[in-house]
């Protein structure tokens, strides 16, 4: 009896992967725009490297940020308390009594009590999760402030060494004007990036919290009705967004070597629109954490081609805001294409009348 061979169905691709890999080849497509606009520039590896170096807290604060949004939450406290934090390891450090390992600690301690408290009274106390966490902002400054007031530059030499510290890839970089090799360097806040991701995603892949996480922000009565805990999920998804805010407060110091009242400032906005661009949806249930850092090193190309260009300051703020336009369209006509539902603008009514007129 001949056999019979099953054609299997191709796997459709997520939502979330669909998203991810969209951000991905706009990245790819505009950093190969930088490299032949500006060579001298993006065409040394380092410079991409440093895309990594200069803002590893930034990204460690998107993807906790990131798991927060596909549980259907949002919070905006992670950059006041990512400066608390960093004025609190400088006042821990530059005491008599100071340690690196301490002010890992303070800094741990801080994030996971901003991350127990807010995810308490959102998940249990069910109160609306922007209030919770504009109070949290307000709460972060203030303590920040009350801390210290005045810049302080950490000269403990242990923490010295290690805000000094590089990894060298010996093998890869490029050689300057007098043709000596110079290799590329990794600061340690990469590498803490690198182990984060690989940790949190793997989470959100594989375990049954991120299935609950995916689970309770596309439709939290859904999830209820299958058995989930909806209120244990949403509050452990605050936990781990208070947890990076305290592991992204001691990597900012760590590149930076101060506390400042200034540290992390509107930091939160620039990771909600990161993760936004890496293609988390506001509304929950969609999002792909390798998206993260796609969606912040898209966001930091574009501030380095208006450098480079030699564009003023303040059109930075503008493309990016165009940008975050350009991606929630882009989301919502994907999702409704995806979903197989019409999708049309909503135009004026004197717009609509005049249309149907020249028809």
């Amino acid at each position: 009896m001949a056999s019979l061979h099953v054609i299997k169905p191709k796997a459709r691709l997520s939502n979330s992967n669909i998203l991810f890999l969209i951000a991905a080849i706009i990245f790819v497509v505009m950093y190969l725009f930088a490299i032949i606009s500006f060579p001298g520039s993006f065409r040394q590896v380092q410079t991409f490297f440093d895309l990594f170096n200069l803002n590893a807290p930034l990204i460690i604060m998107t993807l906790g940020l990131s798991i927060v949004m596909i549980g259907g939450g949002i919070d905006i406290s992670i950059g006041a308390v990512c400066g608390l934090i960093t004025m609190a390891c400088a006042v821990s450090l530059e005491s008599r009594m100071g340690s690196i390992g301490g002010a890992v600690l303070v800094a741990l301690g801080i994030g996971i009590a901003f991350g127990l408290l807010q995810g308490y009274l959102i998940a249990y106390l069910e109160i609306q999760p922007f209030i919770i966490t504009l109070s949290g902002l307000f709460l972060a400054q203030g303590l920040l402030t009350t801390l210290h007031k005045d810049p302080i530059n950490v000269t403990m030499p242990a923490f010295v060494s290690l805000r000094d510290f590089d990894f060298v890839i010996p093998w890869l970089g490029t050689k300057n004007r007098l043709g000596i090799f110079i290799p590329c360097e990794i600061k340690p806040g990469v590498i803490v990036v690198v182990v984060l991701l690989v940790i949190l995603a793997t989470l959100m892949k594989w375990s049954r919290f991120g299935r609950n996480v995916y689970a309770v922000g596309g439709n939290s009565h859904s999830a209820m009705m299958l058995g989930i805990n909806v209120k244990r999920t949403i509050f452990f998804t605050y936990v781990i967004s208070g947890l990076t805010a305290g592991i992204a407060g001691f990597v900012y110091i760590m590149t930076t070597g101060a506390g400042n009242v200034g540290n992390a400032a509107g930091a939160e906005m620039k990771a909600i629109a990161s993760a936004i661009i890496g293609g988390t949806l506001l509304n929950g249930g969609v999002g792909n954490l390798l998206g993260a850092p796609i969606g912040t090193l898209i966001l930091l190309v574009i501030n380095e081609l208006i450098r480079a260009g030699g564009v003023q300051s303040n059109y930075q703020a503008i493309v990016s805001g165009l940008l975050l336009y350009f991606f929630i369209v882009l989301q919502s006509v994907i999702m409704s294409l995806r979903d197989k539902k019409k999708f049309s603008l909503a135009l004026p009514t004197w717009l609509r009348k005049k249309t149907v007129t020249q028809g």
